[in-house]
């Protein structure tokens, strides 16, 4: 959900708006409590491999979906940085679990790992409705997951 490119903003004379600020402070107190304690950080994803490697790490790692690239911002995650990110990967101390679309290069790129087919519901545009679509997605590890379903 975190797109780029094609957002957009709307108000319509037909419907209240959907901020509510008499329920904003419960909100804050709950986010608050919720992040106690977590840091966030901003670093390029190999940057952040290499920082945070340790035996006892896993790392979740949710790239853009093959042919999808550019969606998150031009220049931030170019179709090379797969085979980068596998080469990376196949050297870390820890854990790793990575989702990803179901492509013949995907496949290729992370033969060596472990992989399982899962299918999931895409509802970014149609959830309220129910209108997500099911496709096929990929988990990548290397360690045995057992089965996902």
């Amino acid at each position: 959900g975190g797109k780029v490119s094609g957002r957009n903003f709307g108000v319509s004379s037909h419907r209240p708006g959907r901020f509510n600020l008499t329920t904003l402070e419960p909100m804050l107190e709950d986010l608050h409590s919720r992040l106690a304690g977590v840091i966030v950080e901003c670093l390029d994803w190999a940057d952040f491999l290499a920082r945070y490697d340790r035996t006892e790490t896993l790392f979740y790692l949710d790239p853009p979906y093959w042919g999808s690239e550019t969606d998150y911002g031009r220049d931030l995650f170019g179709r090379d940085d797969f085979g980068r990110m596998a080469e990376r990967l196949a050297g870390i101390q820890g854990r790793f679990l990575l989702s990803i679309n179901d492509v013949p290069e995907i496949r290729a790129i992370f033969g060596r790992f472990r992989i399982a087919e899962v299918t999931t519901t895409y509802t970014i545009s149609g959830s309220a409705k129910g209108n997500g679509a099911a496709r096929p997605e990929l988990l990548v590890s290397n360690w045995d997951i057992g089965d996902p379903g």
